[in-house]
């Protein structure tokens, strides 16, 4: 008998996952968007690196998102998604007698993460904090891992 190496199907183990990222798959698995990151698009639109650790109480998530500031997010939760989003627009100006420079930018990222059933949506908390954006998102109590009972042979 030998033994053969089990190949995991990438799209059954992205959905049957506790959260799915809705975005990345859409934005990077259906369709080939390199036009929109390549020379054809000028803009600052990249979606953040992010974390998610599972505890035993809850979820958190970390997503680095470096130079926004904590009026610049806008976080919803609808139909079980949890939608982040940010925008942030800076303008400099530089007047001379011979000539006027105007400079702006304009950054922004979108991510969506359908949540498990198993999170209180009405207890998720935020905080921004150096550049990292994170979560914590509370479990319910009944999903919640119970810790083994320890059984004494007597």
């Amino acid at each position: 008998m030998s033994l053969v190496k089990f190949k995991r199907r990438p799209f059954r183990s992205l959905i049957s996952s506790d959260f799915f990222d809705m975005d990345d798959f859409f934005d990077n698995r259906m369709w080939d968007n390199s036009l929109l990151r390549g020379r054809f698009w000028n803009g600052k639109t990249v979606d953040p690196a992010m974390n998610i650790k599972e505890t035993d109480d809850n979820f958190e998530i970390e997503l680095a998102a470096p130079g926004f500031g904590k009026k610049d997010f806008n976080i919803t939760i609808d139909n079980g998604c949890l939608n982040i989003s940010a925008e942030k627009t800076t303008s400099e100006e530089e007047k001379d007698e011979t000539y006027t420079r105007r400079e702006f930018s304009y950054d922004s990222f979108e991510r969506s993460l359908q949540l498990p059933e198993s999170v209180k949506q009405e207890e998720v908390k935020a905080k921004y904090n150096d550049g990292i954006l994170s979560f914590k998102l509370a479990k319910k109590e009944e999903t919640k891992k119970q810790k083994p009972k320890v059984i004494e042979v007597s």
